[in-house]
């Protein structure tokens, strides 16, 4: 069938109970979680836990969309997205896992001139920053992607460097080598409160037992909310679910095509196995913690391809999935440490782009505990942002 594999099991020889006691502990076992343990060890912390309800990439960390690029509007963005590109291409040697990385590059379907002149502006800064995107016309996208349709296309971006990888092979990549670093990983195991001193949290407490603790991270994605809370800290995350799904066994094999994404209705598709991975954001969605998979989700997205790719909308699906997408309110991310609790740290809210950026984060975390400059400002991703007044909130990207 042409779906994701079951992710790898976890080596639970390597992964020790519950500590009294930790240096770091990180709320969040998906690829954020798992980055941010992985850099952390690398940099020779060793009491680092990391706490998780379910199993690791358990999570929307789990969901196969795997898309990873550079392609952003903001400059901050595609600082974050470029990095990550390099060290996914490294991910083999560092930490030393396969990852199914397929470079296919990204294509971005345009339809309207006020699309293409922004995606031109975007271009520009793209290639100021070292990413090879360009903007192409629509005979050229479709030799990229033979099952688009013309009709209606005005222009496409395209960027080569681009594309996708198998998200719980990159999780349990970044686990296990931080798990051989000394890194504790607990699993099925709760936050159920913190306790603060001063301006300090000093305790997490869990189903299974406290952890005293000289820092924390929350990573904890589209529950990131509840974290704060324990704190009286609010991370302005919500939950908005997200559905995909798989074709049957393509007769003929499918090309292999781009990433491919219909901008003005988000709805995407890309290689997937045997098939092909079909997805699309439903605008009706309302916030929620429902991840239940739901196949009339479908007429959505096959009433786009009927327009844009005719043959995808009357292929055959084997099944889906549901995740959940942790959106703020201007779609960028939440990176960066508290005034108080000072020593509460957090990287989450990454609205459907923590996957992509999660290599550049987990560095850029490791800096802020360690007390270093990180490789990119991240003061425009606080908190603050959000405050009445504040002049620090990023430009609100396009794509």
């Amino acid at each position: 069938m042409a779906s994701s594999p079951a992710p790898p099991p976890s080596p639970l020889s390597a992964y020790r109970a519950l500590p009294p006691a930790a240096d770091v502990v990180i709320v969040g076992g998906g690829v954020m979680g798992a980055s941010i343990a992985f850099h952390l060890a690398e940099a020779g912390v060793r009491d680092i836990v990391v706490v998780e309800r379910g199993e690791l990439a358990c999570g929307s960390s789990g969901k196969p969309i795997g898309g990873v690029r550079a392609q952003f509007s903001d400059p901050l963005n595609i600082e974050l997205g470029h990095r990550s590109l390099r060290a996914f291409r490294n991910f083999p040697r560092r930490p030393g896992a396969d990852i199914g990385l397929d470079t296919v590059g990204y294509l971005f379907l345009l339809t309207s001139p006020d699309q293409v002149a922004d995606f031109e502006e975007g271009v520009r800064t793209q290639n100021g920053l070292g990413v090879p995107s360009r903007m192409i016309g629509p005979c050229e996208a479709r030799a990229l992607c033979p099952y688009l349709s013309t009709e209606g296309l005005v222009a496409a971006a395209h960027s080569p460097a681009d594309g996708h990888a198998r998200p719980a092979l990159v999780v349990h990549g970044y686990a296990r080598a931080a798990a051989r670093a000394g890194a504790v990983f607990a699993t099925h195991t709760t936050v159920t409160g913190m306790d603060t001193a001063g301006d300090r949290v000093t305790v997490v407490h869990t189903d299974r037992g406290p952890v005293s603790c000289s820092a924390v991270v929350c990573a904890a994605g589209a529950w990131s909310a509840r974290i704060g809370a324990m704190v009286g800290v609010e991370f302005p995350v919500r939950p908005l679910r997200r559905q995909l799904a798989f074709t049957v066994p393509l007769v003929p094999a499918a090309p292999r095509v781009p990433f491919t994404i219909d901008f003005a209705s988000s709805a995407y598709f890309h290689n997937s196995d045997d098939g092909l991975l079909l997805g699309l954001a439903d605008p009706r969605e309302t916030e929620g913690f429902d991840t239940t998979w739901t196949p009339e989700w479908l007429e959505l997205f096959r009433a786009v391809a009927r327009q844009r790719a005719p043959a995808l909308a009357e292929m055959e699906v084997s099944g889906g999935w549901a995740g959940l997408y942790e959106v703020t309110p201007d779609h960028n991310a939440l990176i960066g440490r508290c005034a108080a609790p000072a020593n509460l740290l957090y990287a989450t809210g990454f609205s459907g782009h923590g996957f992509l950026q999660a290599p550049a984060v987990g560095e850029i975390v490791r800096d802020l505990y360690l007390g270093r400059r990180p490789c990119v400002d991240v003061a425009p991703l606080a908190t603050e942002r959000f405050e009445a007044g504040s002049a620090s909130r990023p430009e609100a990207h396009v794509v």
